[in-house]
């Protein structure tokens, strides 16, 4: 099992903390681009709305960055965050169903920006196969595993309706994908050693107006 710098195992890191990590990359990304070369905790605490024990916490798991009383160097805490994230190298990608939300992924061109690469486009429908979208032929189910392999794809995007996500997913884990972004509203079983993050807006939508009904409080 991968190790990172102070020898923790990536089982023994929080998943929550790894959740914050390109909250961190992207704040300090941000910083660089404005040219400041030191932050401090509180400033970057400030920034993203989380405490500076929060932060100074999270990368302690790490490493030690940065010097009591002088803050970190961007640069360098950039840097690594990067590393650790794996997002010093480009990552191949593959997307399965090509429907409205599918061709909106395949036009979103911040991918590619960040070091993700769609390589390979994958839908049921007869009509779509063969079709063109920002360079990426949309290929039919049947090449799927050939095409995952021989493309050495890391992550897989599922924007499939509910009722066949399960079914597609069983098959890009088969074939090796140990990455998947899932864009259908349905909870889906991976192994133990498949890591996979659920984007549902319907769900996050559903959590405000749990906020929105509770009435406001004039201050």
């Amino acid at each position: 099992m991968r190790s990172h710098e102070d020898g923790r195992t990536a089982s023994q890191i929080p998943e929550v903390v790894v959740m914050r990590l390109p909250l961190y990359a992207r704040a300090l990304a941000v910083l660089e681009k404005e040219s400041q070369e030191v932050v401090s905790s509180n400033e970057l605490a400030a920034r993203l709305q989380v405490t500076p024990a929060q932060i100074r916490k999270d990368l302690s798991y790490f490493g030690r960055f940065g010097k009591q009383g002088r803050g970190y160097n961007v640069g360098h805490l950039l840097s690594h965050i990067r590393r650790i994230l794996g997002l010093d190298r480009q990552w191949s990608m593959a997307l399965v169903g090509v429907g409205r939300l599918g061709r909106a992924l395949l036009h979103y061109g911040a991918f590619a920006a960040e070091g993700f690469k769609l390589v390979a486009a994958f839908d049921s429908d007869r009509r779509q196969i063969g079709t063109q979208i920002d360079g990426v032929v949309i290929q039919s189910m049947e090449e799927l595993s050939s095409t995952i392999r021989t493309r050495e794809v890391n992550i897989c995007i599922i924007a499939v309706p509910a009722l066949k996500a399960q079914e597609v997913i069983d098959m890009v884990v088969q074939c090796g994908v140990r990455a998947i972004l899932n864009y259908a509203p349905i909870a889906c079983r991976v192994p133990g050693d498949v890591c996979i993050r659920e984007i549902d807006p319907i769900c996050a939508l559903q959590s405000m107006t749990f906020h929105l009904k509770v009435p406001r409080i004039n201050r």
